[in-house]
């Protein structure tokens, strides 16, 4: 037991660190409160003239779309990370021949540098742009106290989705060495197939079948459809389940990918 102890420690010193090191950087999330809330007044006034007639579509009304857009932000501002930008600058840099010497898993490494982040970002800014919203915005509570809980299990299931494909997109900086517009991509590619932007049920019925196939849309378009209610227990504990699949998955995927392009990896900088 004190062997599975002492090789956890060094990691949860790389969420320290990612903590403290986030504390350089305060007036930005003070800052961050403030675009949050820009965002989603854009979409709260986008929405409201799309729901102008009192229609509903694609099963949502006003109301849900509203706490949709207003919940989805909130939670971006937890599970988002910069693990590839990162990765490409030490790459680049040669510093991440610092972190090659240490007898610890670089992905994991990465991933609870994130996680410290992550949680000082939960209380500087996740949590002030919650009540921010919710004090301007029409924003509605959990449909029932057990889908909250499951909201919050898939939203923390969407902190190692982002995790998992940032470590991959960061790793491809070894034998690109300049990713910048694939961090581009990626960006407005996650943006557009998580959910965040438009929930999937907008797009077409073939889109959203091939879409199904791919783990994007766990990352916002599942924790908010359970945070909403539109699963039922049975539906709302599978789709969790195949989260956490594609988890699983793109972490063992991510760890390949990084053991093998690690292999012929060429250190700049001096």
């Amino acid at each position: 037991m004190s062997s599975v102890y002492d090789s956890l420690v060094p990691y949860a010193e790389f969420s320290r660190v990612g903590f403290v090191n986030m504390l350089a950087f305060r007036l930005r999330y003070f800052t961050g409160i403030i675009t949050y809330f820009l965002n989603v007044t854009v979409y709260y006034f986008v929405w409201s003239a799309v729901y102008s007639s009192g229609q509903s579509f694609a099963g949502y009304n006003l109301s849900q779309m509203l706490t949709y857009v207003s919940v989805g932000w909130i939670i971006r501002s937890f599970y988002w990370n910069t693990i590839d930008q990162e990765m490409a600058y030490e790459v680049i840099e040669g510093k991440i021949a610092m972190d090659l010497i240490k007898p610890v898993s670089m992905q994991w490494m990465w991933i609870s540098r994130a996680m410290g982040e992550s949680a000082f970002r939960l209380g500087l800014l996740t949590v002030p742009v919650a009540i921010v919203v919710a004090l301007v915005f029409p924003v509605q509570g959990p449909s029932s106290r057990e889908n909250f809980a499951l909201f919050l299990v898939s939203v923390l299931g969407s902190f190692f989705l982002m995790g998992a494909i940032n470590f991959m997109i960061g790793t491809c900086a070894i034998p690109l060495q300049s990713i910048l517009a694939l961090i581009r991509a990626k960006f407005w590619l996650i943006e557009l197939l998580s959910g965040l932007l438009i929930p999937m049920s907008f797009f077409p019925q073939p889109i959203q079948r091939v879409l199904a196939w791919l783990p994007f849309e766990h990352i916002a378009y599942t924790p908010l459809q359970i945070y909403l209610g539109k699963l039922d227990h049975a539906t709302a504990l599978r789709t969790l389940g195949i989260q956490w699949f594609w988890v699983v998955g793109l972490l063992v995927l991510a760890h390949l990918w990084w053991s093998r392009a690690s292999e012929k990896i060429t250190i700049h900088g001096g």
